[in-house]
């Protein structure tokens, strides 16, 4: 495995992007004392959102995983940001929150976050183990499928 959280990145083939911005009146990340909250990551890539619907109808497993990875990079960027582009101030990945927006019947959220779950293990090893939540929904902002929030240690 690569000595740091970038070259395990550059591996996996991803590029972090510029850190969203937020859609609404909040901000993306705080942080207080070593941790660092980052405020729910929607799926968009270059400012544009590439799936809408719901898991179970319009959305298969498989792309709600992949659009849970896409947040879990928007997480990484936001990370990247505050950090001021050093992701080595990286100590544990604590906790995701991760909310499917689906169908009533659907009931393969943990799945569907696991998308964000393995990179974040790709990523950092045994330190983006973590705590989490999965959750179905009936809807999330702007029609997205998947929305996830991260809480993050940093070193001292």
């Amino acid at each position: 495995m690569s000595d740091t959280a970038y070259d395990r990145l550059s591996a996996l083939g991803i590029t972090l992007p510029d850190a969203p911005a937020p859609a609404a009146n909040y901000v993306p990340y705080i942080q207080t004392g070593h941790l660092l909250f980052i405020s729910g990551q929607v799926p968009m890539v270059d400012g544009a959102i590439q799936v809408t619907g719901k898991v179970g109808a319009d959305v298969s497993l498989e792309t709600a995983q992949e659009q849970a990875r896409i947040c879990a990079i928007n997480i990484l960027a936001q990370a990247h940001a505050a950090t001021g582009g050093d992701l080595s101030k990286v100590k544990q990945i604590v906790k995701l929150g991760g909310f499917v927006a689906c169908t009533d019947d659907f009931s393969n959220q943990p799945e569907v976050i696991n998308g964000a779950s393995n990179l974040m293990a790709d990523v950092f090893g045994a330190n983006g183990q973590h705590a989490r939540f999965a959750v179905g929904t009936n809807a999330l902002p702007r029609g997205v499928c998947v929305e996830i929030d991260a809480v993050i240690e940093l070193h001292s």
